[in-house]
């Protein structure tokens, strides 16, 4: 018996002198966080979608924090809550926040089935990557969208879905946060974004082949040929060929929509633009009232048949 009580008199000795060096390293090691941090924390969405340039919103509320202690924060945007978040955020912090434009994801491929015919079949893992990894596709174009629908499942808000006539994935606007998420998860890089522009007007290149004029037409119909007309129609500079293909700035484009109207192959689109109303053909019908053209003076004038059947007579 007295070495049971030995033993948890030990036990407990040895328990109670561990918790005591616990304690002490503790205190003396602590790291105090930042209440801050969890304030921030509460007011960013917590979608966690990276679309900001961090793993996660504590990483991105840690990085507000910081930038506010060195007095900015420039740069850092939280896509999914926006300037309203961002306002919040800046608030709390008692620093400015610079206006950053709403940016929205765009599709840069119009290779539809009609477009694009498929010149193979593939019979693998039905994703985006497996299938780029293996080849160009079903398609001839190798630069073009797979339409397996790898964007649509890196997608937490449901902005993008897949067209079954087209085959290609399409964006909408109303649920599109611009985090960025569906352009990371797209292999072939074609999901772009972009400012959404003002009233949601954009212009963009809807290709992203490299290859030259023949050879992308070949392969589809609506291909960018690079042939040039477009930049040499812009007046802003805006629009540049590289690689066989053109490419709109969006920060220059000042939406004349010129570039539109001079594309051979309508690689070139422009969204959201209200349509233009034909001009009315012309009236050549003549008006009832106009007046008529009266006969020339020294024009002979034909005698009426019935007064010339008389004169036949009397003779």
């Amino acid at each position: 018996m007295n070495f049971i009580v030995i033993a948890i008199l030990v036990l407990g000795s040895i328990a109670l002198v561990a918790a005591l060096v616990l304690f002490g390293v503790s205190k003396k090691f602590a790291v105090e966080e930042d209440p801050r941090l969890g304030q921030v924390g509460e007011i960013l969405p917590g979608a966690n979608c990276g679309g900001c340039g961090f793993a996660g919103c504590s990483g991105m509320a840690a990085a507000l924090v910081k930038g506010a202690d060195a007095g900015s924060i420039e740069g850092l945007m939280c896509p999914v809550g926006g300037a309203d978040v961002m306002g919040k955020v800046a608030d709390l912090l008692g620093i400015a926040v610079a206006n950053t434009e709403a940016k929205v994801a765009v599709v840069r491929c119009n290779g539809s089935c009609e477009n694009r015919p498929r010149i193979a079949e593939y019979d693998g893992l039905h994703t985006c990557a497996a299938m780029n990894s293996c080849g160009a596709g079903e398609t001839g174009c190798g630069f073009g969208c797979l339409g397996c629908g790898d964007c649509v499942a890196a997608c937490q808000f449901g902005a993008i879905a897949i067209n079954p006539k087209t085959g290609l994935p399409e964006v909408d606007e109303e649920k599109c946060t611009g985090c960025g998420a569906c352009a990371k998860a797209c292999p072939r890089h074609i999901i772009e974004l972009r400012k959404k522009g003002p009233k949601g007007r954009r212009v963009y290149v809807q290709c992203v082949n490299h290859d030259k004029g023949a050879v992308a037409k070949k392969a589809c119909s609506v291909a960018c040929i690079g042939c040039g007309k477009c930049q040499k129609v812009c007046k802003f500079d805006a629009i540049t060929i590289e690689n066989n293909v053109a490419y709109v700035d969006f920060n220059k484009c000042r939406m004349c929509t010129k570039c539109v109207d001079e594309c051979p192959t309508g690689a070139l689109v422009k969204v959201n633009f209200p349509i233009k109303k034909a001009k009315p053909a012309a009236d050549v019908t003549p008006q009832a009232d106009a007046p008529v053209a009266a006969p020339k003076a020294d024009a002979p004038v034909a005698a009426p048949q019935a007064e010339t059947s008389e004169v036949k007579k009397e003779d």
